[in-house]
């Protein structure tokens, strides 16, 4: 069964945890000095918040799901909807292990598509959402300046 994937950026962790918390009537299942996950059930979405660099707001969306089988089916989805697809494969993001692929929607919100297979005790390099919204910027309209990603980037395992 899939589960809907968000993830924002917060400049305050605390102030933001005890809101969501509230909000979902649930404490988080991940919690780290910089990263907050929620794996709800009603309504099904693994939403995490992070300061990590971002500007406050959405950072992306994504598709989780829970099996080899289920990847491979929204990676043919993913083939249908564009064909500027980041397969960033095996990857540690978000302090957990999952392999996983980006691609920007047409309004150039990054989407990502990923199957968590463990945890991992660092938060990791978010390489993959860098290269999916440098390759989406590189492909916009004219005179729109490239600007530098950022460093840290977010990821939503």
């Amino acid at each position: 069964m899939k589960r809907l994937h968000v993830h924002v950026a917060v400049s305050d962790l605390s102030q933001s945890v005890g809101f969501y918390s509230a909000l979902f009537a649930a404490q988080p299942a991940v919690l780290k000095p910089d990263y907050a996950k929620w794996m709800l059930d009603d309504p099904r979405v693994n939403f995490a918040i992070s300061t990590r660099g971002r500007e406050p707001g959405l950072d992306h969306l994504g598709i989780q799901v829970e099996s080899q089988e289920e990847l491979h089916e929204v990676y043919g989805r993913l083939r249908q909807a564009g064909d500027n697809i980041i397969e960033q494969g095996q990857t540690a993001c978000c302090y957990a292990k999952s392999e996983k692929s980006w691609i920007d929607d047409p309004a150039g919100i990054s989407w990502e598509t990923f199957h968590t297979t463990g945890e991992s005790i660092t938060y990791g390099d978010g390489t993959g959402e860098r290269e999916a919204r440098v390759a989406h910027a590189r492909q916009g309209a004219c005179c729109v300046p490239e600007t530098a990603p950022k460093q840290d980037a977010a990821c939503g395992s």
